[in-house]
């Protein structure tokens, strides 16, 4: 892999902007870094704190990169719980709980929806890539709802090909804070990685087209001022409608990231609406099916604690 530093990365530690480049874990960039595998302008640096300047070119040695993805692979692990909507030869709908990981990455290695899949259709181990096999759109791990995954090629294809197409139909209901004076509107704003903060996204000229729309199903005044939304995505950018939410100035309850509670709510009103996750969930999930192209269409509840919340309020 060869990379040319990106603005957002200057002044990072070689080992942090590996890491990011590559996609692997801090430890894995680490230890490619120790290993001899990556060079900064031509030259080996083993010295994972150096810092990095702007226009900085990168070179990770390619087999030494695999061979760190090669161990990153996911495991099927029996243990790990998750509640099947749908399945069939090609495919399977799941509902995905919050506190879930997707998949490996990022230092964690176990633990992952990739895992559960795989001790129940090991199969799974030869469909798209070796790293995330099956899997074809993600969901943050705060994130609830439905996700879809492919037991076959055939399958993986034509549902990446779908979402390309911009032709899957994704909605989910989303509570935030303030009230959002519209009832229906667009959030057409691109997002890309911060540049103060390259783990994060935000909102900038340098992202890729993102479009978020939605529609107020209720505005609720106490114990503080919140909507429930529903969101429907046109692209599928990381984190899109936390950041599109909060760049309207209206985040998602429940972030840490992009966004907080108003400074002034009350000690009542934080309790009765606290929540250890954004206050996102996939509801409606629907797709052609990759063999004669019916239309699957699957719809998901609000879970408990995102329930509790508009019990809190009125």
């Amino acid at each position: 892999m060869t990379e040319p530093l990106p603005p957002a990365l200057a002044g990072e530690r070689l080992d942090r902007a590996v890491a990011l480049l590559t996609q692997t874990s801090r430890s894995g960039a680490a230890a490619l870094v120790a290993a001899g595998a990556v060079q900064v302008n031509g030259r080996v640096r083993t010295d994972r704190a150096a810092r990095l300047s702007e226009g900085d070119e990168l070179v990770v040695a390619a087999a030494a990169l695999a061979d760190q993805r090669s161990r990153g692979k996911p495991r099927a692990e029996p243990d790990v719980e998750v509640a099947v909507v749908h399945e069939d030869p090609h495919l399977v709908v799941v509902e995905k709980p919050a506190g879930l990981v997707v998949h490996p990455g990022a230092g964690r290695t176990a633990g992952t929806l990739c895992g559960a899949l795989l001790a129940r259709y090991p199969e799974m181990a030869a469909v798209g890539e070796a790293t995330r096999p099956g899997i074809v759109h993600r969901l943050d791990a705060g994130t609830s709802g439905l996700l879809v995954a492919a037991r076959s090629t055939l399958a993986y294809d034509s549902l990446v090909a779908q979402l390309a197409a911009r032709t899957v139909r994704r909605r989910y209901e989303a509570i935030c804070w303030g009230t959002v004076g519209d009832d229906r509107g667009l959030i057409d704003a691109p997002v890309g990685r911060s540049g103060r903060r390259p783990a994060q996204m935000a909102v900038t000229e340098r992202g890729r087209p993102a479009r978020t729309g939605y529609e107020v199903r209720h505005r609720y005044s106490s114990p503080a001022p919140v909507t429930h939304l529903r969101c429907r995505l046109e692209t599928g950018r990381t984190h899109q409608i936390r950041v599109h939410l909060a760049a309207i100035g209206h985040p998602l309850l429940g972030e840490e990231v992009y966004g907080s509670a108003p400074a002034e709510l009350s000690q009542t009103a934080k309790a009765a609406l606290r929540l250890d996750r954004p206050a996102l969930h996939a509801a409606l999930l629907g797709f052609d099916h990759p063999t004669g192209g019916r239309e699957m269409l699957f719809e998901s509840t609000l879970p408990a604690d995102l329930g509790a919340v508009l019990a809190a309020v009125a």
